[in-house]
């Protein structure tokens, strides 16, 4: 459901308005001096230091080509929310944010996020206390921080070269959109990004993300689950309530025959489902999707005057086909299917802020959430594959009487609000996982109870957020949350909503440090390099470069089981100009030689990725015995660097070469006696 201009409107704004006549006499008092000094943001400035980040993305091409204008300097009698509500729906500009704007659409749906997200009565154009000033609220890390900034916008030729309404006099996107930038440090920081991560950020709700092509992903829910979040959208028992609030996006992750004008990783937004019977009594499942580019960009059956549309009676056809406003367009179920790649779902949330379920539609009215930290040689006990596992931060969650329950773990960003220094958004990311047990905490066993099989669980994933929806019964329930590799530090949150009470507490233990296996011994192998321009900066593998990266050979001699091999790739750079790097490690065919190798062909046996703007990233990995070759590279080609790369490989231990038989003392300590006495 759309909101009108009026519904938008603040009320102290109206009543502004039937005050003009005392308010013109009063203006027509005051002298051509401004009684007000428009607001200039300093911590967010209008220029390039605002735009850019690190020149890596197409953004650099507009380098001293922006200028700065407030809305009453690019258009006439500027509004925040057109007249038109199907109008303020966003528009994609030359900022590859796709992923914002189709959450930004969520706000549209729901009154009260909009209220949340964009404070009401705050002075608007017209009005004498305008002031060129914004407030906007977003939920980061547990809570809502406030971000304000001025408006003034990035532009072309006069015109907005970023996000946009569909009505140019419109700027409510364009305002947001600078105050989600200055959040995360600058306009580049918002080239790409994910869905869920904006849903949750601008609701502090939960999204669920799922690959639609590959029921393999660690990430992806049982068939059932995925039928229920993507057919279950349109099916008649699905309340319609729920239906029309819930937040949904699909991803295009390469480019399909159905897109022809689509690259890699675009978004856009399901606006609607519904069902329609064909002539021939057929029913078929038809979706209205809306494209952030405001272009339809759609070549299937059910495009504007598609085949498809003669299947249905006239009037049904004309009725849907008057639905579509500008970038939207109608595909059936099938081809949504086939030319998506995932979809993301974002829980309603009510005006008491309760979240509604997605796959039942009950009303999680309880909510809790806790804060931890995983610290390196304490916390980080890494992923079940360690034997230091059982020293992970745990919660107690006890459960009152049966209900749903969603849990989520999420990292956290290193700024808590933008006054402590902007959000780094190209911070690596950790493949963390939540693990759940039921016990019996009268009679409880850790080591015993973490070798038994979860309860239920959500695998190791390069998410921000990870997402467990279960039922559970009444009683007590062990979850740990954990990174996949040992050692890997950083703060987060865990979060449960449910339809039952429940209570959520840390489990107190006594921290021991963290020991690693004592079989063996560790050897180190350290390798300088660099990335030249031309010759050895061939990038990331989404580049037929890759091959020409330096290469680094490795041989693993010792197999005692577990992990036996820790690789860690260090840039040589100042950290305010860091490259994204990782590397990949390739397994050399018996017989084979490393420099022959062609990782255009190969599939890597382990990976550092995605490549991370950091000093350092590292790999503690199992590598069975025999010859590898390790490629280290930046994201991008023709990034010019000095590496350091490390290899810590385990060996046997060594054989103690010393004179000392049984029984009989070493000559060196006989001497240091005499000398003593």
């Amino acid at each position: 459901m759309l909101f009108t201009k009026t519904d938008f409107e603040s009320k102290s704004h109206k009543k502004k308005k039937k005050k003009n006549t005392v308010i013109t006499c009063l203006l027509s008092m005051e002298t051509d001096t401004e009684h007000h000094e428009m607001f200039v943001d300093q911590d967010f400035p209008a220029d390039d230091l605002s735009l850019f980040c690190d020149y890596t993305t197409p953004l650099s091409k507009l380098l001293d080509d922006v200028t700065w204008l407030r809305p009453q300097e690019i258009c006439k009698q500027p509004q925040l929310f057109p007249d038109d509500s199907v109008e303020a729906h966003p528009k994609q500009g030359i900022l590859g944010d796709c992923w914002l704007l189709c959450a930004c659409s969520m706000l549209l749906k729901n009154r009260h996020l909009l209220d949340k997200v964009f404070p009401p009565e705050q002075p608007l154009w017209g009005d004498s206390a305008y002031r060129g000033e914004f407030l906007f609220r977003f939920w980061q890390n547990g809570h809502w921080i406030e971000v304000r900034v001025d408006d003034r916008l990035p532009c072309i030729n006069d015109n907005l070269c970023f996000s946009r309404c569909q009505s140019p006099r419109a700027f409510w996107v364009a305002l947001l959109e600078k105050a989600y930038a200055k959040l995360h440090g600058s306009y580049e920081h918002l080239w790409a990004g994910q869905v869920c991560e904006a849903m949750v950020d601008l609701s502090g709700a939960v999204a669920v993300r799922w690959s639609i092509k590959d029921p393999e992903s660690p990430q992806q829910p049982n068939d059932s689950q995925i039928q229920h979040a993507l057919h279950g959208l349109s099916v008649s028992d699905l309340p319609l309530e729920l239906k029309e609030r819930c937040a949904i996006s699909c991803c295009v992750h390469s480019a399909t025959t159905g897109f022809p004008e689509l690259g890699q990783f675009h978004a856009m937004c399901v606006m609607e489902w519904t069902s329609v019977t064909t002539i021939t009594g057929e029913g078929v499942q038809l979706i209205r999707i809306r494209n952030p580019w405001g272009r339809r960009s759609w070549a299937g059956v059910w495009r504007e005057r598609g085949s498809g549309w003669a299947s249905l009676e006239a009037s049904c056809a004309q009725t849907l086909l008057s639905r579509t406003a500008k970038g939207e367009f109608w595909m059936d179920e099938a081809e949504f299917l086939q030319e998506f790649d995932e979809v993301t779902v974002g829980c309603p949330v009510n005006d008491a802020g309760h979240l509604q379920s997605i796959y039942t539609g009950n009303f999680l009215t309880h909510s809790q959430q806790i804060g931890g930290r995983w610290v390196k040689g304490y916390s980080a006990g890494g992923c079940r594959n360690n034997s230091t596992f059982s020293s992970n931060p745990k919660f107690w969650l006890k459960v009152c009487e049966r209900g749903e329950v969603f849990l989520s773990l999420l990292q956290c960003r290193r700024a808590e609000s933008p006054a402590e220094g902007a959000i780094q958004q190209h911070t690596q990311l950790q493949a963390i996982a939540l693990h759940v047990w039921k016990v019996e905490k009268k009679h409880f066993n850790l080591t015993r109870t973490l070798n038994k099989q979860p309860f239920v669980s959500h695998a190791h994933a390069y998410d921000r957020e990870v997402v467990v929806h279960t039922h559970l019964n009444p009683g007590f329930y062990l979850l740990v949350p954990s990174t996949f590799l040992q050692g890997a530090e950083g703060p987060f949150l865990l979060r449960v909503h449910s339809s039952c009470s429940t209570s959520l507490s840390v489990m107190k233990s006594s921290p021991s440090p963290l020991q690693l296996s004592s079989e063996g011994e560790w050897e180190n192998i350290c390798s300088h390099g660099s990335w030249s321009i031309g010759s050895s900066a061939g990038g990331s593998r989404n580049f037929t470069t890759h091959e020409l990266n330096p290469r680094v050979n490795l041989t693993v001699i010792y197999d005692p089981g577990g992990n036996n091999v820790r690789v860690t790739l260090h840039q040589n750079r100042p950290e305010n100009s860091l490259h994204p790097i990782g590397f990949h490690i390739y397994k050399v065919p018996d017989g084979g030689s490393g420099s022959l190798l062609s990782p255009g062909v190969m599939s890597p046996v382990v990976s550092c990725v995605p490549h991370a703007y950091s000093q350092e990233v590292s790999v503690f990995c199992h590598l069975l015995p025999g010859e590898y070759v390790v490629i280290p590279s930046t994201y991008q080609p023709d990034l010019s660097a000095d590496f350091t790369l490390t290899i810590k490989r385990k060996i046997q231990r060594k054989a103690m070469q010393s004179q000392e038989l049984l029984g009989r003392a070493v000559q060196e300590v006989s001497c240091i006696s005499v000398m003593k006495q």
